[in-house]
C-alpha cells in the first residue's frame, strides 16, 4: 500500500472538478449505471465494487449494478466494457490483474492502454498468505525448506492463470529461489476452498477476501506481503522478515470506462469517486476489511498503473512464464 501511496499525487478537489464541467456532464448519470466485474463474486474487487457502488448510488440518486462476468483472466468482462457505450453508463471494476493480463496474454482482444480509460483506483489491501490449520508447511520457513526438497511439488493455488494471485505466488517463488507447482482456479472461492481442505500448500490471498475465515480459524496465515505487520493480524510476521527479505506486494482494485467517454464525464466520475471514498461509512467497512482508500485519479492513475504492467512484465519474464 506504501507504494501507492507514494505514487498519488496532489489532485483538485471534488468541488473545484464540479465547477468545470458543462451541463450535459453534471447531469451524469442519467440511468443506472452497470460495473462489471470480470471476477467472481466475493474477490476482491467485487467487494471494493460493491462498498463503493453503495455509496455513488447515494450521490447519484441512480442505481449501481455489479454485474460479474468472470472468465479467461478477467478477458471476458473487460472486452464487454471495452465495447459498450462510452458515456460512462458501463464501468470496469478490476484488481492489479489488469496490470498483469498484457503481460500473460500474448493476444489480447483489447489494447488495454488504449481501449480503455483509467479514471480512479479504489483502493488496496495487503496479500496474506493462507494456509490449513493443520496443514503440514508451518511456520513459513518449512514450506520453503519443503519446496527446496522437492521442487515443483509444493503446490499454490490461485484465482486464475494471470490473476494477480498467480502472479504474486511466482513473486514469492522468485523471492525464495524455489520451484512450486501452480494451481489455478476459477477464483477466489474456489482456491480457498482447496486450501481450507488442504488440497494445496498456500494462496496469496487479498487479506479482504480470507478474513472472515481466519478469524473463524478455518484458515491460518504464514505471513502478510506489507512492508510491517499490520493491526488487523499483530501477532502474524511479515514475509519479508522471515527471511524474504524485500518481498513487499499488495493489489489494488480501480475502474475504467470505455475510451472515448467523454472527458467532461470522467471528470465528473472522478470527482463522484473520490467523494464516496471520502465517506466515513466506506472508510469504516474499508477498516473492518484491512483495505484502505487511495487518492488516485485519471493521470495519476494512469501513470500508477503503466509502472504496476512494467513490475509484472519483470515478474513473469523471472519466472519464465511463457505468454499464451
Amino acid at each position: 500500500m506504501r507504494r501507492i501511496h507514494a505514487i498519488a499525487c496532489p489532485l483538485l478537489t471534488a468541488a473545484a472538478l464540479a465547477l468545470a464541467l458543462p451541463a450535459a456532464a453534471a447531469e451524469y448519470p442519467s440511468r443506472p449505471v452497470r460495473a462489471v466485474v470480470p471476477l467472481t463474486p466475493a474477490s476482491g474487487a467485487d467487494i471494493a465494487g460493491r462498498i463503493v457502488g453503495r455509496q455513488l448510488q447515494e450521490i447519484w440518486k441512480q442505481t449501481v449494478v455489479i454485474d460479474n462476468r468472470p472468465g479467461a483472466g478477467g478477458q471476458i468482462g473487460t472486452q464487454i466494457v471495452v465495447r459498450a457505450a462510452p458515456d460512462g453508463h458501463t464501468l470496469l471494476v478490476q484488481s492489479s490483474s489488469h496490470a498483469v493480463n498484457p503481460a500473460i496474454y500474448r493476444n489480447l482482444p483489447y489494447d488495454s492502454t488504449k481501449d480503455l480509460v483509467d479514471v480512479a483506483c479504489l483502493g488496496s489491501t495487503p496479500y496474506v498468505m493462507i494456509t490449513a490449520p493443520a496443514g503440514p508447511y508451518r511456520p513459513l520457513k518449512t514450506l520453503i525448506e519443503a519446496a527446496r526438497t522437492k521442487p515443483g511439488e509444493v503446490a499454490f493455488a490461485s484465482a486464475g492463470i494471470g490473476t494477480s494471485t498467480h502472479i504474486t505466488g511466482e513473486y514469492l517463488a522468485q523471492t525464495a529461489g524455489v520451484k512450486l507447482l501452480h494451481v489455478p482456479f476459477k477464483g477466489s472461492n474456489e482456491a480457498i476452498g482447496d486450501v481450507v481442505a488442504g488440497r494445496v500448500a498456500f494462496y496469496m490471498a487479498p487479506i479482504s477476501t480470507a478474513i472472515g475465515l481466519i478469524r473463524e480459524n478455518r484458515l491460518a496465515v504464514l505471513g502478510v506481503a506489507s512492508p510491517k505487520r499490520i493491526g488487523m493480524l499483530p501477532n502474524v510476521p511479515t514475509i519479508a522478515e522471515q527471511g524474504l527479505a524485500g518481498f513487499e506486494m499488495d493489489v489494488w482494485f480501480g475502474t475504467w470506462a470505455p475510451a472515448a467517454t467523454p472527458r467532461p464525464v470522467l471528470q465528473k466520475l472522478a470527482s463522484d469517486i473520490r467523494a464516496a471514498l471520502d465517506t466515513r461509512e466506506l472508510r469504516e467497512q474499508y477498516a473492518k476489511l484491512g483495505m484502505e482508500p487511495t487518492t488516485l485519479f485519471l493521470g495519476d492513475f494512469t501513470r500508477f498503473v503503466r509502472a504496476e504492467m512494467s513490475k509484472y512484465q519483470q515478474v513473469v519474464k523471472r519466472a519464465d512464464i511463457q505468454p499464451m
